[in-house]
């Protein structure tokens, strides 16, 4: 063959060999076409396939049902990620299909009963016939090169979770809230349908394709999990709606907060703190920064903050200190903060937090999301993007320009008698500690004030600054005494310096006493 004809064959066949990867290409747009369809028919409620045997079992008995490590999705192909799944069993009912999507185009992964192992639990062959995976989790040598832990795992609704190194499981992302704490009820949507899409070797993510279904809307979600030291989702979506909602969250943090220094347990108990985090954190589009302490309240409390344009949001877990909780079972000195930074512009709405009352540390009782101002008509795309962040460090999502809460902690007010002792004068106090770059580069002697503002429910009668030592900061005393024990009062506090802000803006919600 001549030269030039052989360079114009060559050609011909590269370009058949990038429109052949082009039209074998999955992309965000392919799961969008069928969550616009989805929003387009009337919400078809899904049906459980379960056997009674599988249905009524009970937790210990879903414990047992293990997945076989040597059946794991990929174990022989040449990448660092593996995919274990989920059995269906008890509320996990309804099965969800799984697809994989390589170069060559997608596949659904079927279900095999080969590829559990069901431990003491007895089941007879015709109850494992037609059914599925009730979801998946994502294993990687996340701490240890020669080991494979879990990075992430997707279960029930639109829940998953994800960890980065040397952490634990703790609080859970969603991919959608709609109606939370309305007395209509809340509405859970659910990831119905995925596709993992297989990685190379060299390869340091793992990208996430979901469908998301449910009454009132639909979604198409592309996830790229990227595991290390601080994993990090970065998630793109577009949803619809089917009719209007009352409340639409976006980008959803569900943790649980039980007690802690500011909100002490009413038992006794040898562990100082429980809680997945301590306080709701904000940045604000004008540059606020905003932390609020969680509560466990004796009845329903939501708490709204109007932004416009916020840069980032999280259910934070500040304190990783093993003397903080003492609790060598659950480790929650090792579960992450998870941090919502978002991308582009998001416009006009709040941030909500949630604080359900909660006898004891099963239950998650915190939600906070993002909800925009105004909604899209019926059909039309909600374009979503943010990066959540999965942390232990929670100073490098702050930022160094403010300084920031480091612990709030309750007390009975007192006054100090000319013998030294402490009077209790019927007050409480809230000692807050600030602690940053910013103040630890200033002198012992700067004249560190306050700015303090609480609602009518409330007089306060200490309001005191001063310079903390034991972590080259500055300690804020708040002595108030309650009006009326039935209403909540309200408190915003700030370090400032003449007229230079140097933290964050402590923002706390005493909730009203039954």
């Amino acid at each position: 063959m001549p030269g030039k004809a052989k360079s114009v064959a060559l050609g011909i066949l590269t370009t058949l060999i990038l429109f052949a990867a082009q039209a074998w290409g999955f992309s965000l747009d392919d799961v969008s076409n069928k969550a616009k369809k989805l929003a387009e028919q009337n919400f078809v409620v899904p049906k459980s396939n379960l056997p009674a045997i599988f249905r009524d079992m009970k937790f210990a008995d879903y414990q047992q049902i293990r997945f076989r490590e040597e059946k794991a999705y990929w174990a022989d192909d040449k990448t660092p990620f593996q995919i274990n799944f989920y059995h269906q069993g008890m509320h996990f009912d309804v099965p969800v299909v799984i697809n994989e999507v390589t170069a060559t185009g997608v596949k659904e992964i079927k279900y095999e009963p080969e590829y559990f192992d069901f431990g003491e639990f007895k089941v007879d062959a015709a109850a494992l016939q037609n059914l599925g995976f009730a979801g998946f989790k994502i294993r990687y040598p996340l701490n240890d090169s020669n080991k494979l832990d879990e990075l992430s795992t997707f279960l029930g609704a639109s829940y998953f979770r994800v960890v980065g190194k040397g952490q634990v499981y703790g609080l859970s992302a969603r991919g959608l809230a709609i109606d939370t704490a309305l007395p209509s009820g809340e509405e859970f949507p659910r990831f119905k349908e995925f596709w993992l899409e297989r990685p190379q070797l060299d390869r340091r993510n793992l990208v996430v394709y979901a469908l998301l279904d449910s009454p009132r809307a639909t979604g198409a979600y592309r996830m790229v999990i990227t595991p290390g030291s601080d994993s990090t989702v970065d998630v793109e979506a577009k949803v619809y709606l089917r009719d209007r909602v009352a409340k639409f969250g976006i980008a959803p943090l569900t943790s649980m907060f039980l007690f802690g220094p500011h909100k002490p347990n009413s038992e006794v108990d040898f562990r100082p703190a429980l809680h997945d985090s301590n306080g709701l954190a904000i940045h604000a589009g004008n540059g606020e920064q905003i932390w609020r302490p969680l509560n466990n309240p004796k009845r329903l409390s939501v708490s709204t903050y109007t932004i416009e344009n916020p840069r980032g949001f999280g259910l934070l877990q500040r304190g990783h200190k093993f003397s903080q909780y003492e609790d060598l079972d659950e480790r929650y000195d090792r579960r992450p903060s998870g941090w919502v930074e978002t991308k582009g512009d998001w416009g006009n709405g709040q941030i909500e937090l949630i604080e359900i009352p909660t006898p004891n540390e099963t239950n998650d009782n915190i939600v906070a999301y993002w909800s925009p101002e105004k909604l899209p008509e019926t059909g039309q795309p909600i374009d979503i993007k943010y990066r959540l962040h999965f942390t232990i460090d929670e100073a490098a999502v702050h930022g160094p320009e403010l300084a920031w809460v480091k612990q709030t902690r309750l007390s009975t007010g007192d006054v100090k008698q000319s013998n030294l002792t402490r009077q209790p004068d019927g007050s409480m106090a809230y000692i807050i500690d600030f602690e940053g770059p910013v103040l630890a580069s200033l002198p012992e002697d700067t004249p560190v004030a306050s700015q303090v503002s609480l609602n009518d429910n409330a007089e306060l009668i200490e309001n005191s600054v001063r310079y903390n030592p034991a972590i080259k900061g500055w300690r804020l005393t708040l002595r108030l005494k309650l009006k009326d024990a039935t209403k909540p009062v309200e408190m915003r506090a700030a370090l400032i310096n003449g007229d230079k802000p140097l933290s964050e803006t402590w923002s706390y919600q005493l909730p009203a006493y039954e």
